[in-house]
C-alpha cells in the first residue's frame, strides 16, 4: 500500500529539540526558554538567575519568586543555583490545544529594589498521542454496478498533536479490488478515499473485511488502526450527490440556538424509493457534535449550543445524504464553519499587592502593587486600557504590555486620611466596550511627626495654703494626632531650682494621667505664686514633645495671730501720765501686724474692761483701727493711779485669730517726777508730731491707691471692649472685693506676692487699700477723730 514519506528535516528538529532543551533570546525585555512536552520531574528548563544577571546568593534576601497566569506548579526555581526546572507534568495539548503556539507566561518578582522580568517558556510538541479514528469498524455498501476508480470517502483519524506530529500517511491492508486515496495537502481538498481498482462481482466475492491503518509524522512512529467491513449490493448503482462538495459558512460567537447555519440538498439520479434522500451527520471536529443538528429530511443545518471563538474558531462537519434504496447509496459533503469574535469578554484583572501598608512618609514613585490585565477577545476587542478611579494620589506606570505598577503619585498625611481604596478600572476597545474594576486598599501606617499638643500655652491655678501633703490640684493633658505608640503621651516636671529647693520637693506630675500633686503643705507666707512648666512627650521614635506653663497661685488662709510689735511683744507697755492732761490725749500706742492678707491680715483693736469692772466709764479708749491709746475725759483724784489696760488685737479671717497687749498707765500728779522714762509732756509733743505724720502718709497712700485702682478699672473696660467675645470674666488678674461692718475695697491679688519663677528673683509688689467707712461707726470713735482733727484710715499692715 501507500506509505507517507517522513522528510529529514523532521528527523534534524526532534534531535535539535533534545540536545538544546533551553534557548534564551533578549528581545522585549523577555527571557525566552523552550521545553518539550512531558518532560520529567526535574528537567532542565534554563540558568534564569544567571541570565537576568542576578547572583543565586541573592535570590532568597530579595524574596525571588515567580508567579504564572496559568498552573504555578508546572515549573519551579531551585533559589540555591538559579536553575528553572519542570517542577510537574507538562501536556502541551492540555495547555493549548491545537493552537500551534504554546507558551508558558511567567513573571519574576524580586525586591529591594522590585524589578519584573517577564519570562516566557515554550512548550514544545513531542509525538506523545496516536491517531485515532472515530469508531473501531467502519461499514461500507458497495454496489456491484461501481464503475472501477469509484471512490469511497472515509472519516480520516484525528492526531492531537500539531505539525509533523500530526501529519498522517495511511495505508490499507493488501487486496486486489480496493487502493486508498490519501489527502495530498493540509487542508485536505482531497478527502481519503476508497478507491476501486476493477469491477466487484457480488456472486465471486460478496464482502471485504480490510485494515486501514494511519500513521503520523512523529518519532518513534504512532499509529491507529480501523477495521473497514465492505459488503457489495447490487440493483440500487446511483449515489445521492450534493451541490458542492465543500461548503463555508461564517457564524457569529453566541449565536441563538435554532439557528439556521446552511440547508443541504443532495439530489440522487435513480427513481422512486432508491432516489428518496436522508441526511445525518457523519463527524463534527473537533469535539463540536453537541453543537449542531441536522434535519434528516430537509437537510437543515442549525446551532445546538453556545458557539465560543476563544473555544474554537473553526468547525468541520462531515454530512452524508442516503438513499432509501437496497442496498441504500450514499453521498458525501463537508461544511466549514468560521466562528467570527465579537466583544463578549470582559477584561480581567490581576492584581499583586506588595505592601500591606505604607509610611505617610513614603517617597513619590514607590511602588505599591503589581497589576495585569488579559481579555479572551481578539483584535480591538482585545486592547484593553486601565485607569485609576477615583482622584487618588497614585497613579498607573506601564512597565510592559498589559502590565502596569500602582505607584504614589503625591505625598500621604494620615492624619488627613488613613486609607485609600482606590478602584483600578480596565477597559476594552470594543463596541460596546466592556469593562472590569477591581479595588486595592491601601492603608496608611503612621509616623511620629505630631508632637503632644496643649490646649492652652498657660495655665493659671489657685490652690489654697496649708494642702494636705499629696492632694491633686490640676490635670494637664496634651493630645497627639499621630497614632498608636506615636500617640501615647507620658508628662513630667521641666526641673529647676525654686529657692534653694528642688521644684520636685514642692510638686509632682503623674506621667500617665497628667495629674499635677502638691508633694507638701503651702504656705502663702513663704511662696504666693509658683510659676513652672510641665512636658509632654510621645512615645515615637524619634520622640516629640511640647511644654504647657503652670502658674499656682497660693491663696491665703487665716493661719497666723496678730503678732505685736515694739515694747508690747516681750511683755507689759508701761506709760506715766499727767493727771492734768485733758479728753483726748493720746497715751501712747499698740503696733501689731498679721503675717497672712486681705481680711486675714486686717486688724482692730478693742479696749478690754478689767476684771472686777462695776461698770464705771473708763477714762481710756482704743482706736478701732489706729490702736491709739487715748483719754475718754479729764482725770480726777478718784482714779487710781496705776490703770492696767488690756488690748485685744483680733483679725478679720475665719476663724477669727487674737493677741492680747498689756498696757500699765501710771498717774502722776503735778510737780512729782514721773517713775518712768517716758512721762507725758515727753510723750504728748513725738505723740502729736507722729499723728500728724500719720494723716499726711496716710492720705498720700490713699491719694496712690485711688489711681491704682482707677488705672485698673480702665484696663480692665479696654480689654472687654477690645475682645468682646471673651466677655467680662476672660482670662486676667483676678479682683477679690472685701467688705465689712466698716466699709469695702478691692485689692489685687498681686499685692505682696512673693513671685517664683525662673525669670528671676522672687518680687514683692506694694499692696495698698482705702477702707470706706459707713455712717453708721462708733460714735466715740467719730468722736476721738473730731477731737483729733483728721482722719485715721486704718492699720495698713
Amino acid at each position: 500500500m501507500l506509505g507517507f514519506q517522513r522528510k529529514g528535516l523532521g528527523t534534524l528538529r526532534l534531535v535539535l529539540s533534545f540536545l538544546l532543551p533551553a534557548i534564551w533570546e533578549a528581545g522585549s525585555g523577555q527571557l525566552h526558554y523552550s521545553v518539550p512536552e512531558e518532560a520529567p520531574h526535574g528537567t532542565f528548563v534554563g540558568r534564569i538567575a544567571q541570565d537576568l544577571g542576578l547572583e543565586p546568593a541573592e535570590l532568597v534576601p530579595r524574596l525571588f519568586r515567580v508567579a504564572s497566569r496559568e498552573r504555578g506548579d508546572l515549573l519551579e526555581v531551585n533559589l540555591q543555583n538559579g536553575i528553572l526546572f519542570v517542577n510537574s507534568r507538562l501536556d502541551r495539548e492540555e495547555l493549548c490545544g491545537r493552537s500551534a503556539e504554546c507558551s508558558l507566561h511567567l513573571e519574576v518578582i524580586v525586591d529591594r529594589p522590585l524589578q519584573v522580568f517577564h519570562v516566557e517558556v515554550e512548550v514544545r510538541d513531542v509525538n506523545d498521542n496516536p491517531p485515532v479514528f472515530p469508531a473501531t469498524q467502519k461499514n461500507l455498501f458497495i454496489s456491484e454496478s461501481k464503475q472501477p476508480e469509484s471512490r469511497f470517502p472515509l472519516e480520516g483519524a484525528w492526531d492531537a498533536d500539531i505539525a509533523e506530529n500530526a501529519e498522517l500517511a495511511y495505508r490499507l491492508s493488501h487486496n486486489e479490488y480496493f487502493s486508498l486515496e490519501s489527502p495530498t495537502t493540509s487542508k485536505q481538498t482531497k478527502r481519503l478515499s476508497l478507491v476501486l481498482k476493477k469491477p466487484l462481482d457480488r456472486e465471486k466475492t460478496p464482502e471485504f473485511n480490510l485494515l486501514l491503518t494511519a500513521t503520523d509524522g512523529g518519532k518513534p512512529e504512532l499509529t491507529g488502526t480501523v477495521q473497514l467491513f465492505v459488503q457489495v449490493l447490487d440493483v440500487n448503482d446511483n449515489d445521492p450527490e450534493f451541490d458542492q462538495i465543500e461548503y463555508r459558512v461564517k457564524l457569529t460567537e453566541n449565536i441563538p440556538e435554532e439557528t439556521l447555519v446552511i440547508q443541504l440538498n443532495a439530489t440522487d439520479r435513480d427513481e422512486g424509493i432508491n432516489g428518496e434522500v436522508t441526511y445525518s451527520l457523519l463527524s463534527i471536529k473537533p469535539n463540536g457534535r453537541r453543537l449542531f443538528t441536522l434535519d434528516e429530511n430537509n437537510g437543515e443545518l442549525r446551532v445546538n449550543g453556545t458557539l465560543d471563538y476563544e473555544e474554537n474558531k473553526f468547525y468541520e462537519i462531515e454530512v452524508q445524504a442516503t438513499d432509501k434504496g437496497t442496498p441504500p447509496m450514499a453521498g458525501h459533503c463537508t461544511v466549514w464553519i468560521e466562528i467570527l469574535d465579537i466583544n463578549d469578554n470582559s477584561p480581567k484583572i490581576m492584581l499583586n499587592s506588595l505592601s500591606v501598608s505604607v509610611p505617610e512618609n513614603a517617597q513619590p514613585s514607590t511602588v505599591i502593587a503589581l497589576i495585569s490585565v488579559s481579555d479572551l477577545d481578539s483584535g480591538v476587542n482585545g486592547q484593553v486600557t486601565c485607569s485609576l478611579t477615583p482622584a487618588t494620589p497614585f497613579r498607573l506606570v506601564s512597565t510592559f504590555k498589559n502590565h502596569y505598577s500602582l505607584v504614589l503619585d503625591s505625598a500621604l498625611d494620615r492624619e488627613t486620611v488613613s486609607a485609600y481604596e482606590v478602584v483600578v478600572t480596565a477597559r476594552d476597545g470594543g463596541s460596546p466596550p466592556l469593562w472590569a474594576t477591581a479595588s486595592v486598599s491601601v492603608e496608611v501606617a503612621d509616623v511620629n511627626d505630631n508632637a503632644p499638643a496643649f490646649a492652652q500655652a498657660e495655665y493659671t491655678v489657685f490652690v489654697k495654703e496649708n494642702n494636705a501633703p499629696g492632694s491633686h490640684i490640676f490635670t494637664v493633658r496634651a493630645r497627639d494626632a499621630d497614632a498608636q505608640e506615636n500617640a501615647r503621651v507620658s508628662y513630667a516636671l521641666v526641673e529647676r531650682r525654686v529657692g534653694e529647693r528642688a521644684l520636685s520637693s514642692y510638686v509632682s506630675v503623674h506621667a500617665e494621667s497628667g495629674k499635677v500633686h502638691a508633694l507638701q503643705p503651702l504656705d502663702r507666707e513663704e511662696l504666693e505664686l509658683l510659676r513652672f512648666q510641665v512636658s509632654a512627650r510621645d512615645a515615637g521614635v524619634p520622640a516629640l514633645g511640647s511644654n504647657v506653663t503652670l502658674q499656682v497661685f497660693v491663696l491665703d488662709e487665716n493661719d497666723n495671730a496678730p503678732a505685736l510689735l515694739g515694747p508690747a511683744r516681750g511683755g507689759a507697755l508701761s506709760e506715766a501720765l499727767w493727771r492734768s492732761v485733758g479728753a483726748g490725749h493720746v497715751v501712747t500706742k499698740v503696733r501689731a501686724v498679721d503675717a497672712d492678707s486681705g481680711y486675714n491680715a486686717w486688724l482692730s483693736y478693742e479696749l478690754q474692761p478689767p476684771a472686777g469692772a462695776d461698770g464705771a466709764r473708763s477714762p481710756f479708749r482704743v482706736g478701732l483701727y489706729t490702736g491709739e491709746i487715748s483719754t475718754t475725759r479729764a482725770l480726777d483724784e478718784a482714779d487710781a493711779p496705776r490703770q492696767r489696760l488690756l488690748v485685744l488685737v483680733k483679725d478679720h479671717g475665719e476663724p477669727v485669730l487674737t493677741a492680747t497687749a498689756t498696757v500699765l498707765v501710771s498717774l502722776v500728779d503735778s510737780g512729782q517726777e514721773p517713775k518712768t522714762s517716758r512721762v507725758s509732756l515727753g510723750v504728748v509733743g513725738p505723740e502729736a508730731s507722729l499723728v500728724d505724720v500719720n494723716v499726711y502718709l496716710i492720705v498720700a497712700i490713699c491719694a496712690v491707691s485711688s489711681l491704682l485702682v482707677l488705672t485698673l478699672v480702665l484696663y480692665v473696660a479696654l480689654r472687654c471692649w477690645g475682645s468682646p467675645t471673651q466677655g467680662a470674666c476672660a482670662p486676667g488678674k483676678p479682683v477679690l472685693v472685701c467688705s465689712s461692718a466698716v466699709g469695702s475695697w478691692s485689692y489685687s491679688q498681686q499685692r505682696r506676692q512673693r513671685v517664683c519663677s525662673g525669670e528671676g528673683p522672687p518680687k514683692t509688689d506694694l499692696m495698698a487699700f482705702s477702707p470706706g467707712l459707713t455712717p453708721n461707726l462708733d460714735r466715740e470713735d467719730e468722736r476721738e477723730r473730731q477731737e483729733l482733727g483728721c482722719n485715721h484710715p486704718g492699720q495698713v499692715s
